[in-house]
C-alpha cells in the first residue's frame, strides 16, 4: 500500500493543510506529496518541529501553486524544512480520501491497511487496541493528535482513546524507525500522527456533515460535525496580511451489544463510547495560533483480555475517560521560527476484574495528568539550515494498584475510596539538527540529548543522520542510522494482581537502527523497497517461567538483547481510474530467552503480513473498494487448559460498497466478509462477519 513520490524542486502551498503547522511534516522538516490513492509513502531528510513556513530552496511562483490539484501539490514546513528532491526516510500516509473509501469502524481498523504496522484488538469499535510498529510492543511507539503526544504513561493499551472521531480526520501519518531526535522519550520504533481537518474553507467545503449507520450485533453509530466561521483565502494560504479566527466542533455516539459470550451465558464484549472535539486557530500578521480541545468517555466488556490459565476470569469490565488540550503557536523572531506548544493530558481508567462484582477483587482505578511544554526553531545560514529545541514533559501518577504510597492519599470521585498509590517524573529533553544541501545529496544530522528524574537517570545522547541520493527524476535512494529510547510505563513498574508481578527497576529500553532503501516513480507505476535493521538492548517485556509449574506469574523484565531484521516491499499501479495496492512486510527476530520462558510481548510479532487493496468504479457515482490482510505471527499463547497454542495464519477480506451524490453518501460495509474465525491476541477470539449500512450528508 506504499506510494513513493517525486515531484518538481518547487515551492508549493496547498490550502487545504499548507498552513497548518501540527502536521507530522511539519514536525519533522519532511515535505510531503499527496494523494488520492491508498496509501502513500514519501521520503524526508529533516527533523521535527512545528512551521508553516514556505519552502525557499527551490522557487516557483506562487499564483501556479495554488492552482494545482490535489494530485500535484506538495507541502512543505517544518522546524527545517527541506523540498521533496531532498528527501530521504520513509512515511506512509494514509489520506482523507483513504478514510472515507475504507471498510473500517475507528482509526484502529484504518491502520491495518499500513504494511509496517501491528494491530491487536482486543475488542472491536476501537474499544482497546494495541498497535506497534516494525516488530515492537504498544509501549515503543508514540501517537500524536496534530502533532502533540497524547501517549498515556500509565500503559499503552491506552493510548488510542482519541477524542476525535472519524469524521474529524484529515489524514494519519506514519514514521517508521527510530525517531528520539524527533520525538525524544517513548518513539523507540516509530510514531502516529493524527492530523484534523482544518476548518471548513469558503470555497465549498462542507459545514455541517451528519452520520448514521447501523449494522451486526447490536451496532449503531452517529455523529455530527460543524465548521465554524472559518478563516479568510488568504491567511489559509499563508498571506501575510490579514487576521481572522476559525475552528470547528463534533461529536459521535457508538455501541455494540458484543459478539462473544461468557462462561455465564451473557454478552460480555459490548461496547458504549462518546466524544467530543473542538479545534480552532486564529491568525495575524507573522502570527498563526491554532489549539484543541477534547474529551473521549467508553466502557467495554473486557471479556478474557487479561486472562491467564491460573486466572480465567471471562467477565471483565474497563471505562476509561481520556480529556486533552493544546495550544500552539508559530511565530518569526527576526531570523529564527519559533513554534511554542503548550499540552495537558488527562486519562482515567476504572478496570473490573469481575464485572459489577467488586467484593471479589476491589476495582482498579488509575489517573495521569501530563503536562508539556515545547520549543521548536529553525534557521538559515551560509553552511545549511539548522534547528534546535528542547521540551520539558512531567507525568503524574495516582492509583489504587500502582506506584509508591502517597503522603497524602487522594479522595476517587464518585466513589467512597481514595487513590493511595501513585509516581511523578519528569522527562527534560533537548535537540539540535543540521542540514547539508547539495545538488544531488542532502545529508541531515543531530541528536537529543534526554534526562529523566526517575531512577536517577544521567544524561544521555542519542544520535541519529539521514542521506538521500537523487539519481534522475525518477530514482531515489535513501539511508539512515538512527537511535532511541523508551521509559518503562507505570504498568510494567508497578503491576501486581492475578498473576502479574512487575517490577519498579526496570531500565530504559534503547534502539539503533539502520535502514537503507530505493523508490521508483512512474505515472502508471511505482516501487518502493527498504530493509531494515534494529538492535536493542534492555527490552522490557512479560514472561512466564513454565516451569514453575501453578506458581508461574507474568513478570516484567529487561531483556539484554533484541535483534530485529525486517524487508517492506510494494507496488501501486494506476489504471484510469482504477487502482491496485500491493505490500509486503517480513520481520525476523532473535532474543535471549531461556529455555521455559513464554514471552507475552516482544516475540509475538508478524513474521509476514500482506495487504492488498483495489478501488473499482462501478458506475458514475458506484464504486467497490476492497481489501484483504494475510497475517502470519509469530509466537505463542497459553489455553485455559495450559496447552501451549501457536497463532494461525489468517487472511481477512473487508469490502465497501459507495453511492456517492454531491450531498450524500449511501455504504454498505463487510468487515471479515469470508467469516474468519481467527485469533490475535491471546485468548481473545475476534468476531466473524460484521455488516454495516450508513448515511452521510454533506451540507
Amino acid at each position: 500500500m506504499y506510494k513513493p513520490q517525486f515531484n518538481k524542486r518547487r515551492v508549493l502551498v496547498f490550502h487545504q493543510f499548507g498552513n497548518k503547522g501540527w502536521s507530522l511534516f511539519s514536525c519533522l522538516g519532511r515535505e510531503v506529496v499527496c494523494s488520492v490513492l491508498s496509501v502513500s509513502t514519501l521520503t524526508y531528510a529533516s527533523a521535527e518541529s512545528v512551521s508553516t513556513d514556505p519552502v525557499t530552496a527551490d522557487s516557483v511562483a506562487t499564483k501556479t501553486a495554488r492552482e494545482l490539484t490535489l494530485d500535484e501539490v506538495s507541502v512543505t514546513g517544518s522546524r527545517a524544512p527541506l523540498t521533496k528532491s531532498q528527501a530521504a526516510r520513509m512515511v506512509t500516509v494514509l489520506e482523507r480520501a483513504d478514510i472515507q473509501k475504507a471498510p473500517v469502524q475507528s482509526i484502529n481498523d484504518l491502520l491495518k491497511l499500513a504494511v509496517g504496522v501491528d494491530v491487536r484488538q482486543r475488542s472491536p469499535i476501537g474499544a482497546q487496541t494495541d498497535i506497534s510498529i516494525r516488530g515492537g510492543t504498544q509501549e515503543q511507539i508514540i501517537i500524536l493528535l496534530n502533532g502533540i503526544n497524547i501517549c498515556d504513561p500509565q500503559t499503552g493499551h491506552n493510548t488510542l482513546d482519541l477524542p476525535c472521531d472519524l469524521s474529524d480526520i484529515q489524514r494519519v501519518e506514519v514514521l517508521e524507525g527510530p525517531a528520539a531526535r524527533i520525538y525524544g522519550t517513548s518513539s523507540l520504533v516509530g510514531a502516529i500522527n493524527i492530523v484534523t481537518k482544518a476548518p471548513a474553507s469558503p470555497l465549498g467545503d462542507e459545514q455541517l456533515l451528519l452520520r448514521a449507520e447501523g449494522g451486526s450485533h447490536g451496532y449503531a453509530n452517529a455523529a455530527a460535525r460543524i465548521s465554524l466561521p472559518p478563516y479568510s483565502e488568504r491567511q489559509r494560504v499563508g498571506a501575510s496580511a490579514g487576521m481572522g479566527w476559525g475552528g470547528s466542533l463534533s461529536a459521535s455516539y457508538a455501541r455494540s451489544d458484543g459478539y462473544s459470550r461468557c462462561k455465564a451465558g451473557t454478552l460480555n464484549s459490548g461496547y458504549s463510547g462518546s466524544k467530543a472535539f473542538y479545534q480552532g486557530g486564529y491568525a495575524t500578521d507573522g502570527i498563526n495560533v491554532n489549539w484543541h480541545v477534547g474529551i473521549a468517555d467508553k466502557g467495554w466488556g473486557s471479556s478474557t483480555s487479561y486472562a491467564s490459565p491460573k486466572w480465567q476470569a471471562d467477565d471483565q469490565y474497563e471505562h476509561t475517560t481520556k480529556l486533552t488540550a493544546a495550544l500552539q503557536s508559530t511565530l518569526a523572531c527576526g531570523a529564527v521560527s519559533l513554534h511554542p506548544s503548550l499540552y495537558w493530558n488527562q486519562h482515567q481508567d476504572r478496570y473490573e476484574a469481575y464485572r459489577n462484582n467488586p467484593s471479589l477483587i476491589p476495582y482498579n482505578y488509575n489517573r495521569t495528568d501530563v503536562c508539556g511544554l515545547q520549543l521548536n526553531s529553525h534557521f538559515d545560514w551560509a553552511l545549511g539550515r539548522t534547528a534546535f529545541g528542547a521540551e520539558l514533559r512531567n507525568e503524574n501518577l495516582v492509583s489504587t494498584n500502582l506506584g509508591e504510597p502517597l503522603t497524602r492519599p487522594h479522595s476517587i470521585h464518585g466513589t467512597d475510596r481514595d487513590y493511595t498509590l501513585g509516581l511523578n517524573r519528569t522527562n527534560i529533553s533537548a535537540f539540535a539538527e543540521h542540514n547539508l544541501l547539495l545538488q544531488n545529496l542532502t545529508v541531515s544530522a543531530g541528536f537529543v540529548v534526554v534526562k529523566n528524574t526517575w531512577a536517577d537517570m544521567n544524561p544521555t545522547v542519542y544520535p541519529g543522520i539521514d542521506a538521500s541520493l537523487r539519481l534522475g527524476s525518477r530514482w531515489k535512494l535513501h539511508a539512515s542510522y538512527n537511535t532511541s529510547l523508551r521509559m518503562p510505563s507505570f504498568t510494567e513498574m508497578y503491576y501486581r494482581l492475578q498473576g502479574y508481578k512487575a517490577d519498579p527497576h526496570l531500565k530504559p529500553e534503547e534502539m539503533s537502527a539502520i535502514e537503507a532503501g530505493a523508490s521508483y516513480h512512474s505515472q502508471l507505476v511505482t516501487y518502493h523497497l527498504a530493509l531494515w535493521k534494529h538492535k536493542g538492548r534492555n527490552m522490557i517485556d512479560w514472561v512466564m517461567d513454565t516451569r514453575q509449574a501453578d506458581n508461574a506469574v507474568w513478570q516484567s523484565v529487561n531483556h539484554t538483547r533484541l535483534n530485529s531484521l525486517g524487508l517492506e516491499a510494494s507496488a501501486t499501479i494506476s489504471l484510469q481510474s482504477s487502482t491496485v495496492n500491493l505490500s509486503y512486510s517480513y520481520i525476523s527476530q532473535e532474543k535471549d530467552l531461556e529455555p521455559g520462558l513464554v514471552s507475552q510481548y516482544a516475540l509475538e510479532y508478524l513474521r509476514h503480513k500482506l495487504v492488498a487493496g483495489i478501488h473499482v468504479p462501478l458506475l458514475s457515482q458506484l464504486t467497490l473498494d476492497t481489501n484483504m490482510r494475510w497475517q502470519d505471527r509469530e509466537g505463542q499463547y497459553t489455553d485455559f487448559d495450559g496447552n501451549v497454542c501457536d497463532y494461525k495464519p489468517f487472511a481477512v477480506i473487508d469490502a465497501r460498497l459507495s453511492w456517492r451524490r454531491p450531498a450524500y453518501e449511501l455504504y454498505l460495509k463487510a468487515n471479515n466478509l469470508l467469516n474468519t474465525r481467527y485469533r490475535d491476541y491471546g485468548l481473545v477470539e475476534q468476531p466473524g462477519l460484521w455488516l454495516i449500512a450508513g448515511i452521510t450528508a454533506h451540507l
